[in-house]
């Protein structure tokens, strides 16, 4: 059985990793223009707009900050957690970027909106990733393994 955990983890960083880094692609535009299949904004000015929408009081510099940082810190969470580099931080700063993300979806969308998406399901999985003590393929295995030789 502690295999199957192994394993799991393993797909859960993955699945979590990929999962930051497709709508950090479709923001910048790489995975089309804005209106093809498939593609939610597209490029960064209808990000940014659905970002204002998710936080309306704030101000259009405030809200093109959140825009980059939210996508600076989905883009190093899914780099770290697929490579295997800082797990433990990435997963917790996963969990909590999703949670004031769906917070933020549930309040100044609707409540549903987070659950039309799997956003609490990100959070909790990032953060039960975060909990785990041992992730056998990764460089955080490694580097460990490195220190105790």
């Amino acid at each position: 059985m502690k295999n199957i955990s192994v394993i799991a983890q393993l797909i859960l960083r993955l699945a979590l990793g990929i999962g930051f880094l497709i709508p950090v692609m479709d923001r910048i535009g790489l995975l089309g223009p804005y209106g093809s299949d498939g593609v939610t904004w597209g490029d960064w000015k209808h990000f940014v707009d659905y970002t204002h929408t998710l936080v309306p009081f704030a101000g259009a510099t405030i809200t093109n900050m959140m825009a980059l940082i939210a996508t600076i810190g989905e883009g190093v969470f899914g780099v770290c957690l697929i490579v295997g580099f800082r797990i433990k931080e990435a997963a917790f700063g996963a969990g909590v970027l999703t949670l004031a993300f769906g917070l933020c979806m549930a309040v100044f969308l609707s409540l549903r909106a987070p659950f039309d998406y799997p956003v609490f399901v990100f959070t909790g999985s990032a953060l039960l990733l975060a909990g785990i003590g041992d992730y056998k393929w990764s460089i955080d295995n490694y580097i460990k393994n490195k220190k105790s030789d």
